[in-house]
């Protein structure tokens, strides 16, 4: 009872997990963090939210950083580019 109460006052599981999108964005204003981080003290679903959040970030963070090493240089593509030329030329 008192849990629901306290959502009521300081903020919703939707408006909570929205900031917590926006803070992950580094988009939150301090009032914004201040309420989110009173609502994540008493809810432990947003809390499990926050977690799975950070793991996820970092899981494509991680996956981001592997394709940034496998692009190609502009001679790579160039070579591939006339090496396709050549093919279709016989």
């Amino acid at each position: 009872m008192f849990r629901k109460i306290i959502h009521i006052f300081f903020l919703p599981c939707s408006t909570a997990t929205l900031l917590l999108e926006k803070r992950n964005a580094n988009n939150i204003s301090q009032k914004e963090n201040w309420q989110l981080s009173m609502h994540l003290k008493i809810c432990k679903w947003c809390k499990a939210y926050e977690e799975k959040l950070k793991i996820l970030d970092s899981l494509l963070k991680k996956r981001l950083s592997k394709e940034d090493e496998n692009i190609l240089n502009e001679s790579e593509i160039q070579d591939f580019k006339n090496k396709i030329l050549k093919k279709i030329d016989f």
